[in-house]
């Protein structure tokens, strides 16, 4: 989560002084020659073999469509901001896994997910001066999101963490590289040169910190650590932009980390709809 701050930080830097397309193909590149170098892929090139390419390839473009939606987002938003859209995601986990895991949402998950969803309304504030429409840009980033976990979670049994941490990177390098010669601003210092290489390496760390836990511990164990990075984005916000959050979004924050943090300890106790806690 540490790492997730680092690099929504560096993101939100770079976009002052950079097109959102070559900060996202920063922080793809950047993560794919340190995600080859961790799994000695070079040395091992049967790790790049999957046994299942095509859920590796959907997990790699719903991280993409996650990262440019968030990219977006991080230009106009505040840290504390997009973090708290981000606490979504166990919910939206609870409703994909209907449809895509034969899963029934039931009562109690239901009302959580609504309180949630009002928990945002609350910190984005729509209707007043203070709402900016891209928040809901943000909010289709958690949904690319949930798809990206839940697909890290199913892979876990079919291929190794080094093998999921190297085709992560493929959509982002594959898609943006092509299309580099026709957004591409010279970052204007060393420093901004750094920021990117710094973003790229939190993201790949983050990242392959995320798989390697999937495989040793049951995501409903790993789920609150999630909530943890609402404090590190704060800090950063204040440390970096200077940004307070104000009280709507604190509170908004804390409602849709409270129906998230429900929904955990529901599938932890046993009760009949145990998605969650299976396939985050």
């Amino acid at each position: 989560m540490v790492c997730f701050a680092g690099l929504d930080s560096s993101a939100k830097y770079l976009g002052r002084v950079l097109p959102t397309a070559e900060v996202v193909w920063a922080r793809y590149v950047v993560a794919a020659v340190f995600a080859l170098v961790a799994s000695r892929a070079l040395v091992k090139p049967s790790v790049l073999i999957s046994k299942r390419p095509y859920l590796q390839s959907l997990r790699s473009l719903l991280l993409l469509g996650s990262t440019v939606a968030n990219f977006l987002a991080l230009r106009s938003l505040q840290l504390a901001e997009t973090s708290t859209i981000a606490f979504l995601l166990p919910m939206f986990i609870s409703l994909l896994a209907g449809p895509l895991l034969g899963e029934r949402v039931g009562g109690p998950r239901l009302a959580a997910i609504l309180v949630g969803f009002f928990g945002v309304v609350v910190a984005m504030r729509p209707g007043t001066a203070a709402f900016q429409p891209v928040a809901l840009v943000a909010v289709a980033g958690v949904v690319c999101g949930a798809g990206y976990n839940i697909s890290t979670r199913l892979l876990a049994g079919a291929d190794s963490a080094a093998t999921t941490f190297v085709w992560t990177q493929i959509a982002g390098v594959a898609l943006l590289t092509p299309a580099l010669p026709f957004v591409w601003v010279t970052p204007p210092s060393p420093w901004v040169w750094g920021v990117m290489a710094f973003m790229g390496v939190c993201a790949a760390a983050g990242h392959g910190l995320l798989i390697v836990a999937h495989h040793r511990a049951p995501a409903a164990t790993l789920a609150p650590f999630n909530y943890t990075q609402l404090i590190w984005m704060i800090l950063s916000g204040w440390f970096v932009f200077a940004d307070v959050p104000p009280w709507a979004t604190l509170f908004g924050a804390a409602l849709v980390a409270g129906c998230g943090l429900f929904l955990i300890l529901y599938e932890r106790r046993g009760y009949p709809a145990k998605a969650l806690g299976r396939k985050l």
